[in-house]
């Protein structure tokens, strides 16, 4: 009693400490969750510990009663400090001659807890942690002072949303959830006795274990306290003793590895939204601290990934590539006007276990044991990652075709085509040269002949689009690719598109540069939007545990949300238009004006699709890779096929039709509740 009282005198006489207001109104870490494009159906989460916040009305009253009775029985008499549980842990711990018994109450504990988690510095922690008089002086003078500032239901709030119950559960929503599978408004008196128990030994009394001797009688142990403190009725006590522990475990998902095992491709999306989140100033400074936020911040993420488009793509890749081959066959869906990434599809496993994975198609790899990205894999084969991408062959006509439009050249512009052509670029490694010029020809002698943008577009002529960029400037087909969105990845492409090189670059035209899936359907994206080029985004809103919307200042010191689609104007509607009229060719739909010239490279599309739809192939040489970019005014979709191991190992020609037909496959079934849109034509101005 003297060494109480002395502490007593301490906390009171002595300038107490003023309670820092992280610790009155501590943030702890919380689970963030990932949802689909719905709203309700669950992605993924990310946490380092599982939590998350709920106020004391959304609590069975049992817990509140299990956890006074289990820690701290004159919670509500007491004004931070119980003398009586201090003398009793100070004589216990004096026979014991060591720490047997704490003394604390729950508005001590929760001092602890708080001091912990807003701990700066290892010091700072140590100092929270330390079995040291000194230690529990200073919990006394806070906890007191804190009880002149907040409310008991205040505090019991807290400490149950602070509190570690094992089994990696951290906060009474992650204790329900995890041993009952329910929201602790729902926890029973025996449930929420065995809950409250674990407090105090969370491993020794884990019910989860094979035996659970220690954890009844624990559980028991409270429900007798609960009883003795009025708060259960004998009868009730005898029955809920009487009860079996009934677990129903769960094991909450954590990162992108734990999507439903149902939709494991899903981890392609949800690793693209991990790489888009750790490039947003809005949520920290770094790419470290904005992952770290992600994993405590709490966060409620609604996604753009729509589980019906994803379906429908996913269905179509698997059901031409099989999921054991070294080639990947894969498709991103993007909404034209928002830049929201709908599906991203893909003939693998997302799973870190390569263990049983094939041979690398690299024969010199391969017989070192090197083991290839198939069929598991968490590489960002679609985009969104570090990785280069692929060569995209033709479908880069299309930045040729754009900046001619934008620099005032109709559709109507006309060139007799030849075979080869002589163009006015060097000859460089990989390509073809005629006395030291770049001399490309096309891949059948039958494009051979007069063109304009439509029948050239639709018969993928290089030759007339070799001329047409001689006539704009490869600069600038370069620069509207990158004011679509694409980057250099590779030396060579950097150099190449450099301000000093792009001029020079004539091979550009033919694809030679390394693309990505999710950068090529968002480009076409911007022509199916009439111009207006959106960031790729992959949510729709990210809301604060508060559930206010997380923003960001612009330079112009804006506030905006961080969802709010990114858009600006790349080039004119009516450019937009014209892009569009001649890409309906390739597809074998109509345009508004001129003629596709009989015949085109993917002419089953438009029927396929059954709406207006266009869009364009591409092959690089020797069929290394294949690709299919189509669009309509809804849904702009970039299939491929090809080797991320080793971009030499051709597809072949026999499989160049295959992204063409999984994309016209999915803009079909994607699509098929929606109503039917229709391309706005262009003006005559520029069809010329």
């Amino acid at each position: 009693m003297a060494a109480v009282a002395g502490l007593t005198v301490i906390a009171s006489t002595r300038a107490i400490e003023q309670v820092p207001e992280k610790l009155r109104d501590i943030d702890p870490a919380q689970t963030s969750y990932v949802y689909a494009a719905d709203g309700r159906t669950l992605v993924t989460m990310f946490y380092e510990e599982h939590r998350k916040y709920v106020p004391l009305t959304e609590m069975s009253p049992f817990i509140q009663q299990a956890i006074v009775a289990s820690e701290d029985v004159r919670f509500y008499q007491h004004n931070g400090v119980d003398p009586k549980g201090v003398a009793r842990a100070f004589v216990a711990n004096s026979q014991a001659g060591g720490v047997s018994q704490g003394g604390s109450t729950l508005t001590m504990q929760y001092v602890r807890l708080a001091l912990q988690e807003t701990a700066e510095t290892p010091l700072e922690l140590q100092a929270a942690t330390a079995q040291t008089p000194g230690r529990k002086i200073r919990e006394i003078r806070i906890a007191m002072e804190l009880e002149k500032q907040l409310s008991k239901p205040e505090i019991l709030e807290r400490y149950l949303n602070a509190a570690y119950f094992g089994h990696r559960a951290y906060g009474i929503y992650a204790a329900a959830e995890i041993f009952f599978s329910k929201h602790p408004r729902e926890l029973s008196a025996s449930e929420a006795a065995l809950i409250a128990g674990l407090v105090k030994a969370p491993s020794e009394y884990d019910p989860a274990t094979s035996d659970q001797a220690a954890a009844t009688e624990r559980r028991n142990y409270v429900i007798d306290r609960m009883a003795a403190l009025g708060y259960l009725a004998p009868a009730a006590a005898a029955r809920s003793k009487a009860e079996p522990i009934q677990l129903n475990l769960s094991t909450p998902p954590n990162e992108c590895v734990s999507v439903p095992a149902e939709h494991n491709d899903w981890g392609f999306f949800c690793d693209y939204l991990k790489s888009w989140w750790m490039g947003q100033k809005a949520f920290g400074d770094s790419p470290s601290e904005r992952l770290s936020n992600l994993r405590t911040g709490g966060y409620r993420i609604v996604t753009s990934l729509d589980p019906t488009t994803q379906k429908a793509a996913q269905d179509q890749v698997t059901s031409r590539e099989s999921i054991g081959s070294p080639f990947a066959h894969g498709l991103v869906a993007v909404e034209p006007g928002t830049g929201h990434v709908k599906a991203m599809a893909i003939n693998r496993v997302y799973s870190l276990d390569q263990t049983d994975n094939g041979g690398h198609s690299n024969p010199t790899l391969r017989s070192k044991g090197v083991k290839g990205n198939y069929p598991n894999t968490v590489t960002p084969l679609l985009g969104g990652g570090d990785l280069p991408g692929y060569q995209a062959g033709s479908t880069f006509k299309m930045f040729t075709m754009l900046a001619a439009l934008d620099a005032g050249m109709p559709l109507r512009s006309g060139f007799n085509a030849p075979h080869r052509i002589n163009s006015i670029y060097d000859g460089g490694e990989g390509t073809s040269s005629c006395g030291g010029r770049w001399c490309p020809s096309n891949a059948s002698g039958a494009m051979a002949g007069y063109h304009y943008m439509w029948s050239a577009f639709g018969k993928s002529v290089n030759t007339y689009f070799v001329w047409l960029l001689q006539q704009v400037g490869a600069e600038k087909a370069v620069q509207m690719a990158e004011r679509l969105g694409l980057r250099w990845r590779t030396d060579v492409d950097k150099r190449n598109a450099s301000p000093e090189h792009a001029s020079k670059w004539g091979a550009f035209t033919l694809g030679v540069s390394d693309v990505t899936p999710l950068e090529m359907a968002n480009a076409y994206a911007t022509i199916a939007a009439d111009g207006s080029h959106c960031e790729d985004s992959p949510v729709l809103s990210v809301e604060n545990p508060d559930g206010s919307p997380v923003t960001y200042r612009t330079l112009t010191g804006v506030e905006v949300e961080v969802a709010t689609p990114r858009c600006h104007a790349a080039f004119s509607p009516d450019v937009a238009r014209a892009a569009t009229d001649a890409a309906r060719c390739p597809v074998g739909d109509r345009p508004a004006a001129g003629g596709c010239g009989g015949w085109s490279t993917a002419d089953g599309v438009a029927k396929a699709v059954g709406r207006p739809v266009a869009g364009k192939t591409g092959t690089t040489d020797s069929t290394r890779s294949a690709w299919f970019t189509g669009y309509t005014p809804d849904l702009a979709v970039a299939s491929f096929i090809a080797d991320p191991d080793n971009p030499f190992n051709a597809v072949g020609d026999w499989q160049s039709q295959k992204p063409v037909d999984t994309a016209a496959g999915t803009l079909k079934n994607a699509l098929k509740d929606r109503p039917v849109r229709q391309f706005a034509p262009p003006s005559a101005e520029i069809i010329g």
